[in-house]
């Protein structure tokens, strides 16, 4: 029979009335600090009333735990400072409680969010996170890194792989762990979360055309980037499809300094209304450009970024931009790795995470021509 929080019944010295919860539990109730450096979890049972397998499932977030039984346990687990034996939970389980995560060693706002939205994720579910950085991305280097990983006995390695290399570099990686790949190439043959950059552009490119400018130029991403290619796409998808001219793209290298040598340009340019740049590092270079000319935004040139890093709202003007939601993807990544940690069984599951346009005051109706 399940146990839905009764009290346990080893004897009238151990009884405690199931009713009574922290609240009312005396001093005597609870475990000294002094003798107690670690409370274990027979400590959390006694006092919140209920057997420690109770205690297990209500940890474990087990459905058959009644709210009120929960709620108990939670509270005496905050109160007597009750925290999980890892060591303990690895024995039972053959799990170490650790995920590998293997990334490009960047500290650009996009993987840099995602691996952080990555760790929030993982340490919400008890997870410990072991990180190798690379300064490239290829099969040698991803072998490399994997191997280290499940030498440190990880449960799953999570793969960080923005680079258009990576979808050649993950084909046939051989693996006996469970892989994941984060921000990757669909094409990949393991489960793969990652954002719609090319809804995201095609949101951003609408936007601007739905002001009533003629056309958008863009100022694109490094080439060997997977996010480059699909906002790439999608602006130019969108522009053919609406009968408007398709210009040339500016390349950048997302820093604020490609963005600003492409803002140079285009301010030398009349006819340029519109621009939808890759990321926001790269808008807010080209922002200072167009000020430095004499072009004002949005009276002469609206302005659209992608990502919302944090200062956007604060750029003058602040800035409209599509914002990726790397809570999100970190928490897909995650459930992806625990499935199969579950269930045993590899996986290619494809998640696909939408972005959201937040207009704010660089965007605006286009000038009469």
């Amino acid at each position: 029979m399940v146990d839905m929080g009764t009290p346990p019944q080893s004897g009238p010295a151990d009884l405690i009335p199931a009713a009574r919860g922290p609240a009312e539990s005396t001093a005597a109730d609870v475990p000294s600090l002094d003798t107690m450096t670690r409370p274990a979890m027979t400590d959390v049972g006694r006092f919140a009333g209920v057997s420690h397998m109770t205690v297990s499932r209500v940890l474990n977030g087990a459905a058959s735990v009644r709210p009120e039984t929960r709620a108990r346990v939670l509270a005496a687990i905050e109160r007597l400072g009750y925290r999980r034996n890892i060591t303990a939970r690895a024995l039972a389980t053959g799990r170490s409680q650790t995920l590998g995560v293997v990334t490009i060693d960047t500290t650009l706002y996009g993987p840099a969010s995602t691996l952080y939205g990555i760790e929030r994720a993982a340490r919400a579910e008890g997870y410990f996170v072991s990180i190798v950085s690379l300064r490239s991305i290829d099969r040698a280097s991803i072998r490399e890194a994997v191997g280290r990983l499940v030498d440190q006995r990880v449960d799953g390695v999570i793969l960080v792989v923005p680079l258009v290399s990576a979808a050649d570099a993950l084909k046939g990686l051989a693996h006996d762990i469970p892989l994941v790949a984060v921000e990757g190439d669909l094409r990949a043959d393991i489960p793969v979360v990652t954002v719609d950059q090319v809804d995201g552009a095609r949101k951003a490119t609408e936007h601007l055309l739905a002001l009533g400018h003629r056309t958008v130029w863009h100022v694109a991403g490094p080439t060997d980037w997977t996010e480059s290619h699909g906002r790439l796409r999608g602006w130019r998808d969108t522009l053919a499809k609406a009968g408007a001219d398709v210009p040339p793209p500016l390349s950048g290298d997302w820093s604020a300094l490609s963005g600003y040598e492409a803002g140079r340009r285009l301010s030398r340019m009349p006819d340029v209304t519109a621009v939808f740049v890759a990321n926001d590092q790269m808008a807010l270079g080209l922002l200072r450009a167009l000020s430095e000319h004499g072009r004002g935004v949005p009276s002469d040139i609206s302005v659209v970024g992608f990502d919302d890093i944090p200062e956007a709202a604060f750029f003058s003007p602040p800035l409209t931009t599509v914002r990726q939601n790397f809570g999100l993807v970190g928490r897909n990544g995650l459930r992806l790795m625990i499935e199969q940690l579950d269930t045993g069984m590899a996986s290619t599951m494809r998640v696909v995470i939408e972005s959201r346009l937040v207009p704010r005051q660089s965007s605006a109706a286009a000038r009469s021509q």
